[in-house]
């Protein structure tokens, strides 16, 4: 086994991807409405910020084409994925603006509410921070859905599965 060790820059954009790529995640759909209909965003940037008010957070990549949707956005739903949700996942982080392959239905504000996922947070927007490459998203959460089941995970360029210890 080889340990790297180097000191970040664009030089070494690739290495310090493989190295956070050693950070396992959960896999989420954020989705919201533009006037040119629904748009989804596969992200695995997502955490929780604050248990009162309740505040979660995810990032945006500046150079992804849904960029505009979704830094702009008043109202979206962050959707846990299931482990066998992996087609779906795979199909918005290729292409955002295609629904066919979802079952989904608007919730009263527009956004779209995927089915079958582990976990959904519906949000308002509380607050937008300038970070680097990406745009910080905060939210508001002001509901909540979740479910037991096998959650979607994503680690070193891989999709995975963690089953439930219950």
């Amino acid at each position: 086994m080889t340990e790297k060790t180097f000191i970040p820059g664009p030089e070494q954009r690739l290495a310090f991807r493989e190295a956070l790529g050693c950070f396992g995640t959960g896999v989420t759909v954020v989705t919201t409405n533009t006037p040119e209909g629904p748009a989804a965003i596969t992200v695995n940037s997502f955490a929780s910020v604050s248990l009162d008010p309740p505040l979660v957070l995810w990032c945006l990549d500046r150079d992804s084409n849904r960029f505009d949707a979704f830094s702009t956005c008043e109202h979206y739903a962050i959707h846990v994925m299931a482990q066998e949700q992996h087609d779906q996942a795979l199909q918005f982080a290729r292409n955002g603006f295609d629904f066919s392959h979802a079952d989904w239905q608007p919730d009263d504000d527009g956004r779209p509410r995927l089915t079958e996922c582990l976990a959904r947070f519906d949000c308002r927007l509380s607050a937008r921070h300038e970070a680097g490459d990406h745009l910080i998203i905060v939210g508001h959460v002001e509901t909540v859905m979740h479910r037991p089941g096998q959650g979607l995970i994503f680690k070193r360029g891989q999709f995975g599965g963690f089953a439930d210890l219950i």
